[in-house]
């Protein structure tokens, strides 16, 4: 298997026919970026259930995401900021299931489902490990993600997730989003790295892995639902977290393996690239 990235460009100083004879090698890997919602945090099954709460339906999933898309563009955009979104989207969204509502109403509906949301996040139960396993590889970590800041800052922090990361990247501040190659390049000349150091790691295939690949980036598609959908060429799928270190340690022999010391402090040794 092989990530899509940059070919090795030879020294200007050496001869075609030394470049020629240099054997190959597996790319350095320095950094691994990860989607926050539906990769590390269950974002679906708590919106789910805070609108199941809210409405009384349990079907309503696919129709929010998809305004909830339709309004973060908007953003991105630079033509609303994040709270009129919030607003405008909670709105067209009563709109759509036949329920009028004035300003003060759909305030009150998203006010009391964000309450619903800051007591329902929760982790999928693979992701510390693997945070704990890639940071003692050596590796740094970013979170990309698409959502507004300050709800996923929050989260980041109510859920422990803070101190694995060396940098979050979000579209609303940047003014760019997923899959757009700037938002990915960012993130890399922000922690000085190439992008061909990089892995993008991430639960929708066109935003998260297409996205990253086109980027020059590693990209892995976390499928968690095992769609079953097959990942075009060099992008690579794993159906959970716990995959993901294997595949790592499989495409990049720079890589270290972590061990535990007998005091149990993590540490990491490089084992030829073999789990």
């Amino acid at each position: 298997m092989d990530f899509a990235l940059a070919p090795r460009t030879p020294s200007r100083t050496a001869s075609p026919a030394a470049a020629a004879s240099e054997p190959w090698a597996p790319p350095e890997l320095r950094l691994v970026c990860l989607d926050i919602d539906d990769t590390l945090i269950d974002c679906t099954a708590a919106i789910r259930r805070s609108l199941h709460i809210l409405t009384g339906r349990g079907d309503l999933w696919p129709l929010w995401d998809l305004i909830t898309e339709e309004h973060v563009a908007l953003v991105v955009a630079g033509e609303l900021d994040y709270a009129t979104m919030h607003q405008r989207r909670t709105d067209c969204f009563l709109a759509e299931i036949g329920i009028l509502a004035d300003a003060e109403q759909v305030s009150s509906f998203e006010r009391r489902r964000r309450e619903l949301l800051d007591h329902s996040w929760q982790l999928f139960d693979d992701v510390l490990d693997c945070l704990e396993w890639l940071r003692a590889a050596g590796l740094m970590l970013a979170a990309v993600t698409n959502a507004s800041g300050g709800h996923q800052r929050k989260k980041i922090a109510d859920l422990g997730l803070a101190p694995f990361f060396d940098h979050v990247a979000i579209a609303g501040e940047l003014g760019v989003a997923k899959p757009d190659p700037v938002m990915f390049h960012t993130v890399c000349l922000g922690l000085g790295c190439a992008p061909a150091q990089a892995v993008h790691v991430g639960d929708k295939l066109d935003t998260d892995a297409i996205g990253a690949r086109d980027a020059g980036l590693g990209a892995v598609w976390l499928d968690r639902d095992r769609i079953g959908e097959r990942a075009p060429e060099g992008v690579h799928t794993v159906t959970g977290l716990a995959e993901l270190p294997e595949l790592l340690v499989s495409e990049y022999a720079t890589i270290g393996v972590p061990a535990q010391r007998r005091s149990g402090t993590p540490a990491f040794t490089v084992r030829n690239g073999v789990l």
